[in-house]
């Protein structure tokens, strides 16, 4: 996250938003619909402030139609919810999720990794380290940072959305309720994401998106590629 900055014109970001403003818009057929709070609550605790789960059918069958991990899907369905109870003002849509999360690591599953019932990968997801070469800005590791990495001299990205530690802080949150706010548990990390996607009362339904999107990394091409990514799960 966050490897340059780029102008945002207004012309561009008007074109985008216009394309992007539709994934927003509720539709039937593909709404994670609740269900009883007790249908999957023994297996993993509610999300954070949310008082209802999503459709496991609907979880099972939209992973398997936009071929998603099963876990990551339900992680994204139920940030959805709770976003909805906790920021309504803020429109987020699961598939936005999913495609931020298809971009930084494959849904918790790059190089190989496969996320277990708790929602952490097998192995963890760590980005290269961040020291001015190759594009990246250097930013020095500190005693937080090499908790979560393990890199004691430059600060790295973690986790399935691939959070740095400074954003981590900001944004991190505790989503499965097990008293840690973990960036390497999709739940935690993906709503660290609605929460950093929806920061300043964004409305995602609009121009907002590009706005959100942008903010979590600072390119236009990032902004198009998780567009086009969420444009495809929505259909």
């Amino acid at each position: 996250m966050h490897r340059g900055r780029l102008a945002l014109g207004a012309a561009v970001l008007a074109t985008v938003a216009i394309v992007v403003a539709w994934l927003v818009v509720d539709r039937t057929d593909d709404d994670p619909v609740s269900g009883p709070p007790a249908q999957q609550a023994e297996k993993v605790p509610l999300a954070a402030g949310s008082t209802t789960e999503p459709d496991e059918d609907w979880v099972t069958r939209t992973a398997a139609d936009r071929q998603i991990p099963v876990r990551a899907m339900q992680a994204y369905a139920r940030t959805e919810i709770s976003q909805r109870e906790a920021q309504p003002t803020c429109s987020l849509r699961w598939n936005t999720l999913a495609g931020v999360g298809s971009v930084e690591s494959a849904h918790g599953t790059l190089g190989g990794a496969g996320l277990d019932a708790a929602g952490v990968p097998s192995k963890r997801i760590v980005g290269p380290p961040l020291n001015g070469e190759n594009g990246t800005r250097a930013i020095e590791a500190t005693k937080a940072s090499t908790a979560l990495h393990g890199d004691e001299e430059w600060d790295r990205a973690v986790g399935p959305f691939q959070f740095l530690t400074s954003s981590w802080e900001q944004y991190g949150a505790d989503a499965d309720g097990d008293g840690v706010a973990d960036p390497h548990d999709i739940d935690d990390a993906a709503l660290g994401a609605a929460n950093h996607l929806c920061y300043r009362e964004r409305d995602l339904s609009g121009d907002g998106w590009v706005k959100a999107v942008y903010a979590y990394n600072n390119s236009m091409a990032y902004v198009e590629k998780v567009r086009g990514i969420a444009d495809s799960y929505a259909k």
